[in-house]
């Protein structure tokens, strides 16, 4: 039974008496009486629409996710619940991981695709099989809200956690219990894994960036800047770069390759905007790693070209703060959820994306 539901959008209501006609990825809408063409939308991906609504959701949605090819979305929402969804056709939501006891705030695809890690003020940590989407592992050991998680892209199955109880945990899915924790002064909300899963980042309410030697146990390097709570991280595809969004209203680029120069900051990027919701809003790369995407408060959508730093789209459509977007692994897709209940997938011009 499906309990969620989505629906194509704008150009299927151009014309209501249209027909809808799709050739070579080019869509045309004829009068039903005079077969004149009245309007062409060049198609760049395989969505079913150039932008599709996803509704079924209780509560806000504060994080989405693509799976490693591209074909299912995993989201998680306050309502307590994961959905996943069709990228592809109706965009239907196939099935719903129930287990947490409190709202999802991040959520993360392994990257072989098929598990997802799960992390909620419940205190806890889930680990899903998300082919069958039974619960397989709950990690129970921070003492109190679990803001955020990541797996390590390599090699043992690690998970590292961050929590208001000011640890980071180190976690194996082959083990019972955390292998190591990361104390910390003040609360932690944004952590990543170096691209060899040697070194961990964490970000918190200090607005400092930690990175972590996990052979020594201790911080190796400050990265400071940010002026104002750390609320999301991503590295950079090809591991170089780490990626930082706070609620100074900048995002940040990061040299993180060995021997780079003191002041790590290549990049500031700015634009959206966080408000007094305090929300924890992510940010991501594309692909290519030419482009970076965040949401924002003010109900849009950003993405940036991080050579020029200049702002390519900012795109409407959303009626409530926008939680994490992310850039679909193969196509010129972008996806967004938010605070209003909804995610969006819309396609975005190949030219300026790929």
């Amino acid at each position: 039974m499906l309990v969620a539901s989505s629906k194509r959008e704008p150009e299927d209501a151009l014309l209501p008496a249209a027909k809808r006609q799709q050739t070579d990825g080019v869509v045309s809408l004829f009068d039903g009486d005079s077969k004149k063409l009245v309007n062409a939308i060049k198609r760049t991906s395989g969505l079913e629409s150039p932008i599709m609504l996803l509704t079924g959701h209780q509560g806000a949605i504060y994080t989405m996710k693509f799976h490693p090819e591209g074909n299912v979305i995993a989201s998680g929402s306050h309502d307590k619940d994961i959905f996943l969804w069709h990228v592809y056709g109706e965009c239907d939501n196939f099935m719903v991981l129930k287990g947490h006891r409190n709202a999802v705030l991040d959520l993360h695809w392994t990257s072989d695709g098929s598990k997802i890690i799960s992390a909620s003020p419940d205190k806890t940590l889930r680990a899903w099989d998300a082919e069958v989407g039974r619960q397989i592992k709950k990690m129970s050991e921070h003492s109190s809200f679990v803001n955020c998680c990541c797996p390590a892209r390599r090699g043992p199955p690690l998970v590292v956690s961050g929590s208001d109880d000011g640890t980071a945990k180190l976690w194996d899915l082959r083990h019972r219990g955390a292998v190591q924790t990361l104390p910390d002064k003040f609360q932690i909300t944004a952590v990543g894994f170096s691209d060899a899963a040697d070194k961990i980042y964490t970000g918190g309410i200090d607005n400092e960036i930690k990175v972590w030697d996990l052979r020594k146990n201790e911080v190796m390097m400050h990265l400071q800047g940010h002026t104002d709570t750390i609320t999301g991280m991503e590295l950079s595809p090809d591991g170089s770069y780490l990626l930082s969004n706070a609620m100074d209203c900048t995002l940040r680029i990061w040299d993180m390759r060995p021997y780079a120069p003191q002041n790590r900051c290549v990049k500031i990027l700015t634009g959206h905007q966080h408000n007094f919701e305090k929300n924890l809003l992510k940010c991501s790369w594309s692909s290519d790693g030419s482009k970076v995407t965040a949401g924002s408060a003010d109900r849009m959508v950003y993405v940036w070209d991080t050579t020029s730093r200049r702002i390519l789209y900012k795109l409407p459509g959303h009626s409530g703060s926008v939680n994490e977007c992310n850039f679909h692994p193969k196509e010129p897709i972008i996806g967004s959820c938010g605070s209003d209940k909804q995610i969006y997938l819309g396609e975005i011009d190949s030219k300026n994306l790929y």
